[in-house]
Formats: structure tokens, sequence, C-alpha cells
């Protein structure tokens, strides 16, 4: 891992959020590879963990954040974008775009990632927002209206209940 660019990604957010103002909690805690892990450390509920995913959309690479209790749902991503090319990016592509490991993403396109960001709605149904920040091993937590409000990004339905939890409702 390029120890060097995490850096730069997790002091270049919190450099932003400073910056505009913004109130947040820090947390430093042992490395997390899943939300569920993350959430864990935290001690927060796994529900308003900012899952920020890359993708590849045709030709573009663009970051989507869900809730970290839900799935991408691809087809509706393929139908926002009238797009049928669409992937995940793999983990060589994420470290040469990003200097970053799966996990440690920031929910935040520019000006911290060189991406356009959308958003599911599945994060407006939490008050506050957590999110390992750019780092496996540090997490910020903050007002999800505050995140949206500096985050920016474009809002739309883009994610599904996982298959197990979906059996549960």
């Amino acid at each position: 891992m390029n120890s060097g660019a995490t850096a730069t990604v997790h002091e270049a957010l919190l450099t932003f959020l400073h910056s505009r103002d913004i109130s947040f909690r820090q947390l430093h805690h042992e490395p997390t590879r899943t939300s569920e892990e993350s959430a864990c450390a935290r001690g927060e509920s796994v529900t308003i963990g900012g899952k920020a995913i890359l993708m590849k959309v045709g030709e573009e690479f663009t970051l989507f954040v869900v809730s970290a209790a839900r799935r991408i749902d691809s087809g509706k991503i393929r139908d926002f974008f009238c797009e049928r090319r669409l992937r995940f990016a793999t983990r060589d592509e994420l470290m040469s775009l990003t200097g970053l490991v799966p996990g440690s993403v920031p929910p935040f396109g520019r000006p911290i990632l060189p991406f356009d960001l959308y958003v599911d709605e599945s994060v407006l149904a939490n008050d506050r927002i957590a999110f390992n920040s750019g780092s496996p091993t540090d997490s910020v937590i903050m007002q999800t209206a505050d995140y949206l409000n500096v985050a920016g990004g474009k809002v739309f339905s883009f994610s599904a209940w996982p298959e197990a939890h979906a059996e549960d409702r």
C-alpha cells in the first residue's frame, strides 16, 4: 500500500472539512477491512456507514456512496446512465487511481478524489454518516446534512438490501 497517498487523502479530507467549519468526530482504530468491522471499531450501526465504491461506467470511473447495510444495484445505475457497460474497479485500478486500498476510500469526489460523485438515497435515511477517511485505521463521523452540503454529488436511488437481509424484511 502506498502510505504516502493514504496520508495525503486523509490529510486533504481533514483540511477540507476544517476549511468549511464542518463539525465531525475523528476516530483512530485497528485496521478494518469490511463495513461490519468498521462499524464495530466505531461503536456505530453499520447502517450509518457510508460505503464508497469506485465503478467504471462506460469509459469513466465514477464514485458511488451507499449505506454500508445495503448493496449496489447495478441495473439501477445502468438505467440512470443509459449505459450497458458497468463494472467495479479492480484493486489495482483503485490503487492506481487513488493510492488507496478497498475499504479506505472516503465518500468524496472532487476536490478530494478526482471523480464525479453519486450518493444513494439510503444515506439520507440517517442523521449521521461514518466512513473510513482515506485509511483503514481512521474514521470520520459527521452529520449527514453537513456531508451532503460539502461533498456535493447527485443523489438518486441505486441500492438494494442484500439477499439475506431481504428475507428478514
